[in-house]
């Protein structure tokens, strides 16, 4: 029998007295539970409750958990059960197994209401511009430094990084930049067919890609590629406490770490702008040749006479300002990076969100500037 085995009941007037004894171990797992449970049914309603634990020769997890479901189920009654004889060694996992499913439950979640959430997220904004500004002000102070101490200017740590970003993305911004100008070609010679004006679609082409669309595209690759990687080396440099070591070493992290790449950006992407434009119009070339019988002498002709090099000029212009904006943004996220790997990848979609959405705006205030000066 289990009670006969591990536990002894004992009833005087309602007031209980269990002993247990034995070995109250996931040994004896099914025939322990089997009297806890037996015990706690069958003597439900108690005035009183002592347990004797003088008799039990062992205990382990399984065997405390028991013992205080045991306790609970006559604590829900309104009786607290007096416990006696119970070895030194076996109180911590008592008061563990106590402590078990008493914690507080976590605060409700409060839901916000649109105008507390909209007043946070302005809070958000400012500060991040406050931020941006910030660093902006540091990196030019580091610019300067460099400029007034050449030697301390890391040359080879710039080249690698134009490698990288300059070299590296050739050919995916060709390829891009080339399917861009396919598909512009193609819808425009679709509509302006209507009309009988398919030769319009040189000029279409040509401005666009030129003024707006060669760096625009251009600029938001590069902010996805290499603005997310600038992120996460940043960041994975934080983590690793490499960027606070710098500090310790007497070394500025922004003259080391943000100034080359920097730099590299600015001198990447108008070169990659201008690869990308020429792909653009190579494409919209071939397609305006065979879907719209347009020869490439008279492509050529036609695009020389709808563009000069103000527009060539407006597109390369913009380019070293958006990449020092992309630059700024990535490098800042980079270094605003916490210890885990949630925060590195909460900043690195930051990154690309916010330089991606600072290019266009950047792009938008270009052409307010060049409207303005008829240019």
């Amino acid at each position: 029998m289990p009670h006969a085995s591990l536990i002894s009941v004992h009833s005087q007037d309602d007031r209980l007295t269990v002993a247990g004894r034995g070995a109250w171990t996931s040994e004896y797992a099914d025939e322990l539970e089997q009297a806890v449970d037996n015990t706690a049914h069958t003597y439900a309603h108690p005035k009183g409750v002592e347990i004797d634990l003088s008799a039990v020769e062992r205990m382990d997890t399984f065997g405390a958990l028991l013992f205080e479901r045991l306790k609970r189920s006559w604590k829900g009654t309104g009786v607290e059960p007096q416990v006696k004889g119970l070895a030194p060694r076996y109180k911590v996992l008592i008061e563990e197994m106590g402590r078990m499913g008493q914690e507080q439950p976590p605060p409700a979640r409060r839901h916000e209401a649109i105008l507390e959430r909209f007043g946070h997220e302005t809070v958000n904004v400012a500060a991040d511009a406050a931020a941006l500004l910030n660093f902006v002000g540091a990196s030019v102070a580091a610019m300067g430094r460099v400029l007034l101490r050449p030697r301390s200017f890391r040359f080879t740590a710039m080249v690698n990084q134009l490698d990288r970003v300059g070299l590296r993305a050739v050919p995916i911004i060709i390829l891009i930049t080339f399917l861009i100008g396919c598909i512009l070609a193609q819808q425009g010679i679709f509509n302006f067919r209507r009309f009988g004006a398919d030769i319009y679609v040189v000029d279409m082409v040509g401005v666009l890609v030129l003024r707006e669309l060669g760096v625009l595209i251009v600029a938001i690759m590069i902010a996805g590629r290499s603005g997310s990687a600038y992120t996460a080396e940043l960041g994975s440099m934080r983590m690793r406490e490499e960027v606070d070591a710098l500090r310790v070493m007497g070394f500025d992290p922004v003259e080391v770490l943000v100034v080359p790449r920097l730099l590299a950006l600015i001198i990447a992407l108008p070169l990659l702008t201008f690869i990308g434009s020429m792909s653009s119009l190579l494409g919209a070339g071939l397609v305006s040749w065979g879907y719209g019988g347009i020869t490439p002498d008279v492509f050529l002709d036609r695009l020389k006479g709808a563009i000069d090099m103000d527009q060539f000029n407006v597109g390369m212009i913009k380019a070293p300002f958006m990449a020092a904006t992309i630059g700024i943004v990535a490098c800042l996220e980079g270094l605003r990076v916490g210890g885990s790997a949630e925060s590195l990848g909460a900043h690195t979609t930051a990154s690309v969100v916010k330089a991606i959405f600072l290019v266009i705006v950047m792009d938008g205030v270009f052409a307010m500037f060049f409207a303005a000066i008829d240019m």
